[in-house]
């Protein structure tokens, strides 16, 4: 496997990698990649969930077998922590075909994807991480190399310059991006396979919960495993992370078995409650909550009531809250529902959304 450095000195530098050392956060640190290496399933029988993009990965894969030839083009999507890149490190081993790991921020420019796509070999897995963080000419190449496997090498500068055509041995794209929509037509196009990531559900966190407290060697039951699975906001990542830190606690002050009860603990010590939300997700619904009302609120007036960046509040907290039905994007600034006063334990004022009197905000 051949690994770009510069990747990882662009994640360091990315201004979105705010969450990374967060308990809650879906973004792999340091220690997430070191424990993720030993807990990555190798095919696609041993993957947990995404039971509908298994199964047509698995027809895509066994028909380009079947040819002898390099699979189509893969584009990934979906939030942090769902398996991208374990689902291309599968397309690789089920290709027997020898893996690249690149990202987009990596690429600012057109020499450097040449200079990766010129060294690949036939039928190998190139995986371009955060695809669209990508340069607009790096861009335009790929689209040549993935349809054509031909890029246009420019010699020389000015009126002068020359493009030299390089012909490219066939090879499988796989693309993850966290955001679609960013990706220009043209590049979805060139595609063979799109798939989306969804958020797992509570059983199926529960098997990858017990898979890993195996593989961990780690001593958990079933309860236990029923609580950190409901805790992990629906990501294996985060629910692997909770299982370690619930697996210190156990081993610290408990007899080294994770139950229901050691779960509880162990995650009210990290401030993670029973829905997931962390000490940043209460922060800002308790100021929307106490401060403003219930809202409606800017989100810049409720960074600053919570002591974080904007950008921090909006990418971090809020999809979380959105997704759990806590809070609401509207014209007017963010609201908190229903649900957010019950969770934090308050009663809504009767002028607040949602409140008595205020039932039509969210229909109900």
């Amino acid at each position: 496997m051949n690994w770009d450095e510069r990747t990882e000195t662009a994640a360091a530098a990315d201004p979105a990698g705010h969450a990374a050392d967060r308990l809650m956060g879906a973004e792999a640190d340091g220690e997430d990649q070191a424990v993720e290496a030993a807990l990555r399933p190798k095919d696609l029988r041993e993957f947990i969930g995404q039971t509908k993009v298994r199964e047509q990965l698995d027809l895509v894969l066994r028909a380009a077998r079947a040819r002898g030839a390099a699979a189509d083009h893969v584009l990934l999507s979906g939030a942090p922590g769902l398996g991208k890149t374990t689902l291309s490190m599968i397309i690789a081993a089920e290709m027997e075909a020898p893996l690249r790991i690149t990202s987009g921020p990596a690429i600012q420019h057109a020499g450097d994807l040449a200079a990766i796509l010129s060294s690949l070999q036939e039928g190998e897995v190139l995986f371009l991480d955060e695809i669209h963080r990508m340069s607009r000419p790096a861009e335009e190449m790929l689209y040549m190399a993935m349809e054509d496997f031909r890029v246009d090498v420019v010699v020389g500068k000015g009126p002068g310059a020359t493009a030299i055509p390089l012909e490219l041995p066939p090879f499988t794209l796989v693309g993850a991006t966290t955001r679609a929509g960013l990706l220009p037509p043209p590049l979805r196009d060139r595609f063979g396979f799109t798939a989306h990531m969804e958020f797992y559900e509570p059983a199926e966190l529960e098997l990858v919960v017990h898979r890993s407290a195996r593989l961990l060697d780690v001593r958990t039951d079933a309860e236990g495993a029923v609580e950190i699975a409901g805790r992990s906001r629906g990501t294996p990542r985060i629910a692997n992370r909770l299982l370690r830190r619930v697996r210190d606690y156990a081993q610290v002050k408990a007899d080294g078995v994770i139950t229901r009860e050691t779960a509880a603990r162990a995650l009210e010590i990290y401030e993670v409650d029973r829905r997931g939300l962390d000490r940043l997700d209460r922060a800002v619904l308790g100021s929307l909550l106490k401060l403003f009302g219930g809202g409606p609120v800017g989100l810049s007036t409720l960074a600053v009531a919570v002591g974080e960046e904007r950008e921090t509040v909006e990418e971090v907290a809020e999809p979380f809250l959105v997704r759990e039905g806590l809070l609401a994007r509207t014209p007017r600034g963010r609201v908190a529902t229903p649900a957010a006063w019950a969770h934090l334990g308050l009663t809504p004022p009767q002028n607040a959304p949602g409140g008595a009197g205020q039932p039509g905000l969210f229909g109900m």
